[in-house]
């Protein structure tokens, strides 16, 4: 059985297993086209919530799932989540993980990303878990995450982890493997040379269009 990961555009990607199409963060310049199963939403910043594109996707019985302050953007069935909860979705199962700033502000007190106000996500299908991170700083929740075989991580500064921060966090969450996101002007080859030589986690930098697949 084969599970991909298809990056889509900045931190939005497809999840393809043999019975489901699960989209992560949807947004204006990813390329989808196949139908959805699954959508997840992370939270309501335009870059990671796009309505038009997640119309785009629906099927009468795709289910949405989305922090509550994402709702009244977006129309179908749509499930609101919390951090620490959990969903079953037919086969797939998701849990909702905390993802915050803690170091990144608009004005003093005033974080990009407020804990309690987005999440990531860890994702299990066919057997696999698979961690996408959100819009996050590198904050204490990663270190209980427990086995990952992907993890998705945001390594752009400004709004999110830096390369420096992402790759510690890379070397505590351990997956087995890690595909850099949300990088903005970052340089990637930064992270990975950084992860590969502080471990032996296997980095994977994926351009728009490309998929990695677990096998196995």
């Amino acid at each position: 059985m084969v599970v991909s990961i298809k990056c889509l555009a900045h931190a939005s990607f497809q999840i393809t297993s043999e019975q489901k199409i699960i989209y992560i963060d949807l947004e204006n310049s990813g390329e989808a086209s196949e139908k959805a199963d699954l959508i997840l939403v992370t939270h309501s910043h335009s870059d990671h919530c796009d309505p038009e594109k997640i119309n785009l996707v629906q099927k009468i019985d795709t289910v949405i799932v989305a922090p509550q302050d994402c709702i009244s953007k977006i129309e179908g069935r749509v499930k609101s989540i919390r951090s620490g909860e959990e969903l079953l979705i037919d086969d797939v199962r998701v849990r909702a993980i905390e993802a915050y700033n803690i170091t990144r502000f608009r004005s003093p007190g005033n974080p990009y990303h407020p804990k309690g106000s987005g999440v990531g996500y860890m994702i299990f299908v066919e057997g696999k878990t698979i961690y996408h991170a959100g819009d996050t700083d590198f904050i204490p929740e990663m270190r209980q995450l427990g086995h990952i075989d992907v993890a998705l991580l945001p390594t752009g500064d400004t709004y999110t982890m830096d390369n420096v921060e992402a790759a510690e966090a890379a070397v505590v969450i351990n997956p087995k493997t890690v595909i850099p996101m949300h990088c903005w002007s970052t340089k990637r080859e930064d992270f990975k040379e950084k992860v590969e030589a502080d471990s032996n986690i296997k980095v994977v930098l994926l351009r728009d269009g490309e998929e990695f697949q677990l096998k196995n």
